[in-house]
């Protein structure tokens, strides 16, 4: 019996691809060869570049290297191709909130997220406390969004567990799933966000007082904290994109880490809102879902293909790695083509 269900599945799959050029402007298959070229070529151009400045308002993160930069692309079938450092590691940081809401869709359903705290891009500031309020209900602001502060932090609160050791281990667990390898909490990094983040504790708490989380803001706030301290490379980083591209199946260790159902509207929400304010100048040059990271890092993600991570902390006004947002441009207009210049047929 043909089940109606996964048809409309699949179309509303493909439609949502098609609206982003990905289809349009990928009919053609990379060789090996073009593959790294696009990665070494992008390297090389951006390799002396030192526009843009490490964040700062967290102590351990000014200290990094501004240097590093290192690309990684993993294909569906697992191939891995690498440019740059890809050894050096940096905190995860807001990229970790596309795994939270993974994790929150594969044990309650996309609706438990899109019923409370919403899927529209806030139009304000990561950690703005003012898109909190005007969520409510009647004020005719925007909603809120699990990859700004106010969602992510009520959708680390949403994760199952009896207490905070287990919330934390099944969190940690599922990002390493993910990567394909077992994360760290990068220890300095943790201690540093802790001790400096006052506004995402006021911000867990008007939560609190409207109802987004329902108990215990603080170990909310502590348990985000943890996991922006995550330690991961360029290559942790494109794994995990490319298991997103593989509708939720780990392409390099083969397993099904998150339910396939779920990857569409994951990547929805992070098309509308991944680069903080920039999320739509981002969609429009490149057509690829993506998230930043203020630690440095970025993930894109092509449907069906390929997740490219670059890591560079370096970061423009908005908040975003200046060398990952031009590398992963060009190497997406390598291997796409200009989605400016698709032609509807």
């Amino acid at each position: 019996m043909i089940n109606i269900n996964k048809i409309n599945r699949g179309l509303f799959l493909s439609a949502s691809i098609l609206s982003l050029g990905l289809l349009a402007i990928s009919a053609q298959a990379q060789t090996p060869t073009e593959i790294q070229a696009a990665l070494d070529a992008a390297h090389a151009k951006y390799l002396d570049l030192e526009e843009g400045a490490n964040a700062d308002y967290i102590p351990a993160l000014a200290a990094v290297d501004p240097k590093i930069y290192g690309i990684a692309l993993v294909t569906t079938d697992g191939k891995v191709y690498t440019a740059g450092d890809i050894e050096s590691e940096v905190s995860i940081q807001s990229i970790s909130k596309v795994f939270t809401l993974a994790k929150v869709f594969d044990e309650q359903g996309p609706d438990a997220v899109l019923n409370t705290i919403g899927a529209d891009a806030t139009g304000m500031r990561f950690n703005s406390i003012v898109s909190i309020e005007w969520s409510q209900k009647g004020l005719g602001g925007p909603e809120m969004n699990s990859l700004v502060n106010p969602g992510a932090i009520a959708t680390t609160s949403m994760v199952k567990g009896e207490s905070r050791d287990e919330i934390w281990n099944s969190i940690l667990s599922y990002y390493s799933e993910f990567a394909g390898r077992q994360l760290s909490v990068n220890e300095e990094v943790f201690k540093s966000e802790a001790d400096t983040n006052q506004r995402n504790q006021a911000i867990a708490y008007l939560d609190y007082a409207y109802g987004y989380i329902k108990d215990e803001p603080m170990r909310a706030t502590d348990i985000y904290t943890e996991q922006c301290s995550v330690n991961v490379n360029a290559k942790d980083l494109a794994i995990m994109a490319g298991t997103l591209a593989n509708a939720g199946k780990n392409p390099v260790t083969g397993k099904q880490v998150m339910k396939s159902d779920h990857v569409p509207e994951l990547l929805a929400v992070m098309a509308t809102a991944g680069l903080y304010d920039d999320s739509g100048k981002w969609l429009f040059r490149t057509g690829l879902p993506a998230k930043s990271g203020v630690g440095g890092g970025i993930i894109a993600v092509s449907p069906g293909k390929f997740g490219i991570a670059v890591i560079s902390p370096r970061l423009d006004a908005a908040g975003n790695s200046v060398r990952a947002q031009k590398a992963i441009t060009d190497i997406s207009v390598a291997l796409h083509g200009n989605p400016l210049e698709v032609k509807v047929r």
